[in-house]
């Protein structure tokens, strides 16, 4: 009997990919494809991200990004993940920084918004996961129940409703938005 050994991928063979028009993240060297998650879930990322930067651009905090960025958070095998919003403070990378390629340090906030072909499990995953490589807060958005959960490491999960305000904690001091606006489509 044989077996097939699949060739494991690198990120900057991601990065080729990515110019093909192959569009995906990279988990521990294997590409996992992802598809346009569809018109709400990217207006709620622009809605919520359009918010952060109104906040964090006059305030030169530090830098927003959006998914198509990645951010590589693994070597040998490399895993290059692509949050929907992620934010970065000056601390970590400072103004005038050229960041070609990825993005090698993890963000302070990551922003994933449900996408119709995840399952609430997956995205709770990947609040997890983001939380275990350094990431201080993360928002999980649910457009079906129009809910955020808030993770942050070492405390319990904080469900926000339509009714709440969402805050940016000790990462955005002073940031705060009515969770009915990130759904307002």
């Amino acid at each position: 009997m044989t077996t097939t050994e699949q060739k494991l991928l690198t990120a900057d063979d991601l990065l080729r990919l990515d110019s093909q028009g192959v569009r995906g993240e990279l988990i521990r060297g294997v590409l996992c494809e992802t598809m346009p998650a569809g018109q709400q879930h990217g207006e709620i990322v622009m809605n919520l991200g359009g918010m952060l930067v109104i906040f964090v651009k006059p305030r030169k905090l530090g830098r927003l990004v959006g998914s198509d960025s990645g951010v590589w958070l693994e070597r040998d095998p490399d895993t290059v993940r692509e949050p929907d919003i992620a934010y970065f403070s000056a601390e970590k990378v400072p103004p005038g920084t050229l960041v070609t390629g990825y993005s090698q340090v993890p963000p302070d906030l990551v922003v994933e918004v449900r996408s119709p072909s995840d399952s609430r499990r997956a995205v709770n995953d990947k609040a997890l996961m983001w939380l275990r490589y350094g990431v201080r807060l993360v928002w999980a958005v649910y457009p079906d129940t129009r809910t955020v959960e808030v993770h942050r490491e070492g405390h319990k999960v904080i469900v926000l409703t339509e009714a709440d305000t969402l805050d940016g904690l000790d990462v955005l001091p002073d940031f705060t938005c009515a969770v009915s606006e990130i759904f307002d489509l």
